[in-house]
């Protein structure tokens, strides 16, 4: 079976992602680049808690970068390996406008 992810953003953008095409990171350095990327895009934490579980820096990160950053091609690279890294699922589905992070 092929590992994909796919991204969902506002009015109808997708894009398609196949993880064989790019090996996800260890797992402590997926953390880290979602880590870095959080706060490099300015994220908030999703839970009144303050607590940010991976899924929900996966879902921060993505809705922060936008269509314009999945169209650079390194960055996009990068991105598919740390949530693959991360999340360790054979598909991933993030859904910006669902707020919701499946497998």
């Amino acid at each position: 079976m092929r590992s994909q992810i796919l991204v969902l953003l506002d009015k109808g953008v997708e894009f398609h992602f196949h993880v064989e095409d790019a090996p996800p990171l260890a797992p402590d350095l997926a953390r880290a680049w979602l880590d870095a990327q959080f706060t490099a895009l300015d994220c908030e934490p999703l839970r009144a808690s303050g607590k940010v579980l991976t899924a929900d820096k996966v879902l921060c990160v993505t809705q922060a970068a936008g269509a314009s950053w999945f169209e650079n091609e390194k960055w996009a690279a990068e991105y598919v390996k740390a949530v693959h890294g991360a999340l360790k699922k054979p598909m991933i589905k993030v859904d910006v406008p669902a707020m919701a992070v499946t497998y």
